[in-house]
């Protein structure tokens, strides 16, 4: 593999500093928990990430020898180190490796890319590197598994490959590819004394149509939670590979389908389940549950080398109101203290419902109020005045307000946009933008989620057709803030 000269200069770097700092082992990095945390790092801010990248771990395999013996770069190119290093560039503060399975991979990750991942932490302590894979899903497709930072973080992400990576023992897999082989799978992670995360990828990418899905159903999503409310949070929103219309040079490939969902496309680069309204999405919320989307690069290799990738960071982030420390990360993931963007439209948002004594939540949290009382909600929102990686300066045209009921014949129905925002609608403190509304006489469990777009085009978003420049069609969306009744 030859990496261009600017990345090649970065990996060099990057492993000289960490030869430098120590060994190379097979060992936690305690200098990551023991320091001090600076002022910045102590405090709560929204904190960049991406959780779906793949590196040279992700192999392909010769069957020819037995067992098969893994090819590096087989699928993927780069090294946990190179891509600390473009993480960083690209203003992340937190990021997964998340290499495939295949045969006996969980040996590959124990012994090659855990010792690589330490030395990588070493050379880049900016970017909070977590350990993790894309789990092969038993009778489905692909999730993210983020494991806890800890002293046997290496230890516990084999035992739960080992024993239930679908493709850890490939060819035949029939005996672990069955919806309850997942089951049994996601009982033994909510046991673990430190739960990972889990995270589904990609989720509608196998429909052939609006709600046609394969493999990947709302029903296994709700099964799933069930089972293991602690581990399984919720899902990609828009999904990586949104380089696929871009050519190297960076012109538009007219045959390339955003996300690489070649039946039924993305809109507005997100996942269907996201991004229709009073869909999917809108029905886990609508029973009450904390289901939670996020948005990721699942970079294999970069589009300037031929494929359909871009940096972590680079075009699609999920943000997460944190500390910055692993286990903070880790909590307000859980706690759906997120939203996600792309081309970097915005980079801080605020959704605050508050009643007239004081009481306020914000993403991710819930309010209780009265029967009847009246409810104020302020969004903010920072839309920076720099360029983005795509060299443009993009500006939010329109924020959507969607409200929907919890446990009432109304989730049963479509939701509608409640409110549609634009510039005369919002007051303006310099990169910030404040929008005011109210919700009277509330008397029904309910949830506020808002979306935005630099899309002056479009009041819905539509299908992504073949060759759309991805830098002209963003889009944000938040995760709900939950609203509580009592009599």
């Amino acid at each position: 593999m030859r990496y261009p000269l600017f990345y090649f200069i970065i990996l060099l770097t990057s492993l000289f500093t960490a030869s430098c700092k120590s060994t190379h082992s097979n060992t936690y990095d305690t200098s990551a928990s023991s320091r001090s945390l600076t002022d910045a790092e102590s405090a709560p801010a929204w904190l960049a990430g991406d959780h779906h990248i793949h590196g040279k771990y992700s192999a392909r395999w010769d069957w020819s020898t037995t067992p098969p013996t893994p090819i590096l770069r087989g699928d993927a190119q780069y090294a946990t180190a190179l891509y600390a290093q473009m993480a960083r560039h690209h203003n992340l503060s937190w990021m997964v490796t998340t290499d495939h399975g295949g045969p006996g991979h969980s040996s590959v990750n124990l012994e090659h890319a855990y010792p690589e991942l330490v030395a990588s932490r070493k050379a880049t302590p900016e970017v909070l590197q977590f350990y993790g894979m894309e789990f092969d899903t038993p009778g489905a497709r692909h999730c993210s598994l983020i494991i806890p930072y800890s002293e046997t973080e290496a230890e516990q992400l084999f035992r739960l490959e080992s024993q239930f990576n679908r493709r850890e023992i490939e060819p035949d897999t029939a005996s672990r590819d069955t919806d309850e082989f997942m089951l049994q799978a996601l009982k033994a992670m909510q046991e673990e004394q430190k739960p990972p995360i889990l995270i589904v990828n990609h989720p509608a990418r196998l429909a052939e149509k609006l709600s046609g899905f394969k493999k990947v159903t709302p029903q296994k999503l709700r099964k799933w939670q069930d089972t293991a409310p602690d581990v399984v949070i919720g899902m990609e929103g828009a999904p990586g590979h949104q380089a696929n219309a871009l050519n190297p040079d960076g012109s538009i490939r007219e045959s390339g389908l955003r996300g690489g969902y070649n039946d039924f496309p993305t809109m507005g680069g997100f996942d269907q389940m996201t991004a229709v309204v009073g869909g999917v999405w809108d029905s886990l919320l609508s029973e009450g549950r904390r289901w939670w989307i996020t948005a990721t690069s699942d970079s294999h290799m970069h589009y300037t080398e031929g494929r359909t990738d871009f940096w972590p960071g680079e075009y699609s982030k999920t943000y997460v109101f944190a500390r910055k420390q692993y286990d903070d990360i880790m909590q307000a993931m859980r706690q759906g203290k997120m939203f996600a963007t792309t081309g970097d439209l915005i980079d801080s948002l605020s959704v605050k419902a508050r009643v007239e004594k004081g009481q306020a939540a914000d993403i991710g949290e819930t309010i209780t109020v009265k029967s009847g009382e009246s409810i104020s909600i302020e969004v903010k929102f920072r839309d920076p005045d720099t360029l983005n990686f795509g060299r443009q300066n993009p500006s939010v045209e329109r924020v959507d307000v969607i409200i929907g009921m919890i446990n009432t014949d109304a989730a049963a129905a479509p939701l509608p946009v409640v409110h549609r925002f634009t510039s005369k609608d919002w007051h303006v403190d310099g990169q910030f933008r404040t929008i005011k509304m109210d919700i009277e006489a509330v008397k029904h469990a309910q949830y506020v989620r808002i979306r935005g777009t630099n899309n002056k085009n479009e009041l819905e978003p539509q299908i992504d057709t073949a060759g759309e420049d991805p830098w002209a069609d963003l889009w944000f969306y938040s995760n709900p803030v939950f609203i509580s009744v009592k009599e």
